[in-house]
């Protein structure tokens, strides 16, 4: 009986909690200052202090410097980055960059667009002029999962064209990133990555059938029966689901974007206003990177002990109510920690994954995924999807560029591609630029030099033969 009376005090508290920091990690620096500001505003159990304290060690600080024990090296390893919270609450940009000039307009624009548009300039140069509609129509029917639920004859019929042409534009759609976007049902979406993926990586045997005849017993890891079902061993049924949830994903959106919604969604002005700012001390060998996870108000803001104390005392008519502020209060403070922690500990690891791409540049940039690091921080993908989106980074160079770049893992393939044709003396084929990759030690099919290529803007091999001849 004691046990059920725990339970149920302490999950709502609980859930209320979680609740709260995940929507706190889903927040921009200058949203979050905004929420901060609005709490402050209308609850009278928080207020903010005169004196400065370090977010982390409690330390007073002197003056607007972040604290001098935090943001010290633990150790001589160059490749161990320091990670620490700063406030930042003014907002100005002259606060976030060493000088104006060193940072571009282009920098200071936001590197981020919605999916549709994504997806559309990607197919684009193999897209039926008269096909645009179309696939405009597909891509803004996708739900949040980058599926299409709306009926290819309900399609058909409204634009006055055969079921055919659609399933020619959603094949186009289906082989942009991220591959099987477009796609009907997640099935649908898993077997057209596998088909990709069979042309660079060996697939299990019986992987398609696995998914084609059983899906429900695979996302139910009912491998006993699904051996029964294909006639194969459970050693190899294992293997194959292993496979698929290592390299495939049934909700293609969610793995390049964390959340479509953030696409279109999310305020450019945010990147005026970087949530984390990377600077270098030191010199080749020797040089450390310093990570400034940006907190509004950070170590100011706290309860005020004065409401704390005149609670005891608060009128009847009022006690309830004081009560819930101070609840309120005392939650917003908690989870507001637990915002920078998640974001400290994320950029602990992502700094010394992409230290190359940090201070060397776009081709450096380390293949990784959220559901990898996910795993690696032992946190729930959705965990780190809230905690890069709509996020923006400062580099050392001062460019400004959003979080999830990191995590784009054709990046420094592309730029290899950039690099192969900015030095061809005369246009390459796709697969004379798939074969030269390979020798750089990427190994990508034609069609995927081919979507690389789309999502740079670069036209086809015929098209920059005859752009040159016109210039000449």
């Amino acid at each position: 009986m004691l046990l059920q009376t725990q339970s149920t005090t302490i999950r709502p508290l609980t859930t209320a909690h979680l609740a709260q920091t995940m929507t706190l990690l889903g927040l921009t620096s200058f949203e979050l200052y905004q929420k901060i500001e609005t709490e402050l505003a209308s609850n009278p159990a928080l207020e903010l202090t005169a004196e400065r304290v370090c977010p982390h060690c409690r330390r007073p600080l002197a003056d607007s410097n972040p604290c001098p024990i935090c943001t010290r090296p633990s150790n001589s390893n160059p490749n161990e980055p320091i990670v620490y919270v700063s406030s930042r609450e003014d907002f100005l940009p002259s606060k976030y960059t060493s000088s104006e000039s060193e940072i571009s307009e282009e920098g200071l624009t936001p590197d981020s667009e919605d999916l549709p548009t994504y997806v559309l300039r990607q197919i684009a140069p193999d897209l039926d002029p008269d096909d645009h509609f179309i696939a405009a129509h597909i891509l803004t029917s996708l739900d949040d999962d980058g599926l299409l639920r709306t009926p290819l004859a309900e399609i058909a019929h409204y634009h006055h064209v055969p079921i055919s042409r659609i399933e020619d534009v959603i094949h186009l759609i289906q082989h942009s990133d991220p591959l099987g976007v477009g796609s009907q049902t997640p099935q649908e979406a898993l077997l057209v990555q596998l088909e990709i993926l069979a042309e660079t990586t060996t697939i299990p045997p019986f992987t398609a059938k696995a998914i084609q005849e059983g899906m429900d017993l695979l996302s139910r890891r009912q491998y006993s029966e699904l051996g029964h079902k294909l006639h194969l061993p459970l050693s190899n049924v294992k293997e194959i689901a292993n496979f698929i949830s290592d390299n495939l994903n049934p909700y293609p959106a969610r793995a390049h974007w964390g959340d479509v919604r953030q696409g279109s969604s999310a305020n450019p002005d945010v990147y005026y206003h970087p949530d984390i700012v990377i600077t270098s001390q030191g010199e080749s060998e020797v040089t450390h990177l310093m990570v400034e996870v940006i907190s509004p108000l950070a170590g100011r803001l706290r309860i005020n002990p004065l409401f704390r104390e005149a609670i005891h005392d608060a009128p009847q008519e009022k006690a309830e109510q004081w009560q819930e502020d101070l609840d309120r209060a005392s939650l917003l403070v908690k989870c507001l920690q637990q915002r920078n922690n998640t974001l400290v500990r994320l950029m602990q690891r992502l700094a010394v994954i992409q230290r190359q791409f940090i201070l060397e540049g776009d081709s450096e940039l380390a293949p990784i995924t959220r559901a990898s690091l996910a795993e690696e921080l032992g946190v729930h993908e959705s965990t780190i999807s809230r905690a890069v989106a709509s996020k923006a980074v400062q580099l050392p160079t001062g460019r400004m560029v959003p979080l999830s770049k990191f995590f784009d893992r054709s990046l420094h393939i592309r730029t290899a591609l950039l690099e192969i044709i900015a030095k061809e003396s005369k246009p390459l084929t796709d697969i004379q630029i798939a074969k030269i990759l390979d020798k750089q030690g990427y190994q990508v099919a034609r069609r995927t030099v081919a979507k690389y290529r789309a999502m740079e803007g670069i036209l086809p091999a015929h098209l920059r033969s005859k752009n040159k001849q016109n210039i000449r």
